[in-house]
């Protein structure tokens, strides 16, 4: 039925004013309790043997809203109403900005994938700690606060700007994302070299921690999939060293190997970030690359390219704890996450896991 929705409908709009349609209906059915109690028993049963345990914080399963999606923390309960496990808002900036002019979301829906230039258009921190801090939760959600540099904010700049928004948002945030890998924002993926990202990242640590005196709140990193297999050991390594709580692999990349043949040369040549299908394959060989370097010690998160539970699976096999998907939401509707779980709770049962947790990097540590 979605199927033939986005076939008459969405399919015809213009690729982000559908995503602000969608948003409103989802935003305006949470707000009706009897609607919102049965479309969450219809679209989220809970799976009791997929509940996770990632940093210190529970959750009703592995599976998550990437970063990208609810950039205002505006739809956190919608997003739980649908299944999703945890909700990561953002990117968030220190200051309000409308991001790149439009168009700059395009579907490439023969290659199941997107390419988006957004630019980090958002509320600013300040603005989005403020409606977090007068939330009222519907349902019990992990929330992750994913945050970014500023356009206008120079690179000499950047640590002191990814401070104001840790500061205002980690009292409100049960983890916390620096991301340092959107390709749409001139010169951020340059703060990736470990001598500009060991900085960073302890300026950010320390500013949780004054900030936040009862608790220590979870600190991640975000990655591209396009660095280089060195470059990614490096990250790997800075982060044990820095005692991080998790690496996020992998965000859109600027590379177009992957796509077939079926979308047309304009769109392929659109420039942005591109995510969906075919950043499948690269953003698993980083997981397994970085499960590889750091283990047990990190937890990972796995994102790019997730459709199906078989996905989902192979991710967790790979090394990450918890995985998060975004792009094929817009192919495949309200009922994903609901396959997905179901899914995904078949697959352990037939394993010879007892735990999704005993699953984690079983396939990187299997003798060669």
């Amino acid at each position: 039925m979605y199927e033939l929705f986005f076939r008459l409908v969405f399919r015809r709009m213009d690729p982000e004013r559908a995503h602000h349609l969608a948003f409103r209906w989802i935003r305006l059915a949470v707000r009706v309790p009897v609607l919102r109690t049965f479309l969450a028993a219809a679209l989220a049963p809970r799976h009791e043997e997929l509940r996770t345990e990632a940093f210190g914080l529970r959750m009703h399963g592995p599976f998550g809203l990437a970063a990208g999606f609810d950039k205002n923390a505006v739809a956190i309960d919608g997003m739980s109403m649908l299944g999703f496990d945890h909700v990561e808002i953002g990117t968030v900036t220190g200051e309000p900005q409308p991001g790149n002019p439009r168009k700059r979301l395009f579907r490439l829906v023969a290659d199941r994938a997107l390419i988006n230039r957004m630019g980090f258009n958002n509320d600013g921190s300040l603005a989005v700690a403020a409606r977090l801090a007068t939330r009222e939760p519907v349902f019990r959600t992990v929330v992750g606060v994913n945050i970014g540099k500023t356009k206008a904010v120079p690179e000499s700049e950047a640590v002191a700007d990814y401070v104001k928004s840790a500061e205002r948002l980690a009292p409100y945030a049960d983890y916390l994302v620096v991301n340092v890998s959107s390709p749409n924002t001139p010169g951020l993926r340059d703060l990736q070299a470990v001598d500009h990202l060991r900085p960073l990242l302890t300026a950010v640590r320390e500013a949780a921690d004054r900030t936040v005196a009862n608790r220590r709140v979870p600190l991640l990193v975000k990655i591209a999939p396009d660095l280089a297999d060195e470059d990614v050991d490096a990250v790997a390594d800075l982060a044990v060293e820095l005692g991080l709580d998790g690496i996020i692999a992998t965000n859109t990349t600027i590379a177009r190997e992957g796509l077939g043949l079926r979308s047309s040369a304009a769109l392929v040549k659109e420039t942005g970030g591109l995510s969906g299908a075919p950043l499948k394959e690269r953003s698993l060989e980083v997981l397994r690359r970085l499960y590889a370097r750091v283990g047990d010690r990190i937890t990972l998160v796995g994102v790019g390219g997730i459709e199906t539970a078989e996905d989902a699976w192979q991710r967790i096999l790979a090394g990450a704890t918890l995985v998060q998907g975004y792009s094929a939401f817009i192919y495949e509707g309200p009922f994903w996450c609901r396959a997905l779980h179901k899914g995904l709770a078949a697959r352990l049962r037939t394993s010879p896991y007892a735990t999704l947790a005993d699953a984690v990097g079983a396939d990187v540590r299997k003798p060669a």
